[in-house]
């Protein structure tokens, strides 16, 4: 019996392991499935951004009220980012959001 009692627990303990690590693994999955998610979003936004001829993002400075056609980064801030800076960092986070003014062709500035 108690060789019985002891493969119950052996048994009891392995499952209850591979319960806790199926249940990290599932956690895991589905923050980088998050994550992913995310970082596709603001890529989408920020190649919808309108650019010039030579590739620069046309947006409105936030800090001057200016436009500006500015290289954008690989985390899609622009050249002209200045980091720590209120307005540069609210501009990043319009940028990834899709909610960055813009200017087009036609000179005037738009918004989304």
């Amino acid at each position: 019996m108690t060789d019985r009692r002891r493969l119950e627990r052996f048994l009891r303990s392995k499952l209850e392991e591979a319960g806790s690590q199926y249940e990290a693994l599932r956690r895991s999955t589905g923050e980088q499935l998050e994550e992913a998610r995310e970082a596709y979003e603001t890529a989408r936004n920020a190649r919808s951004i309108p650019t010039d001829e030579e590739g620069r993002a046309k947006i409105v400075c936030r800090r001057y009220a200016e436009r500006r056609a500015a290289m954008l980064d690989e985390e899609f801030r622009p050249a002209c980012f200045e980091d720590g800076h209120p307005d540069c960092e609210g501009c990043v986070e319009d940028v990834r959001s899709g909610r960055i003014e813009t200017w087009g062709n036609d000179d005037s500035a738009a918004g989304e």
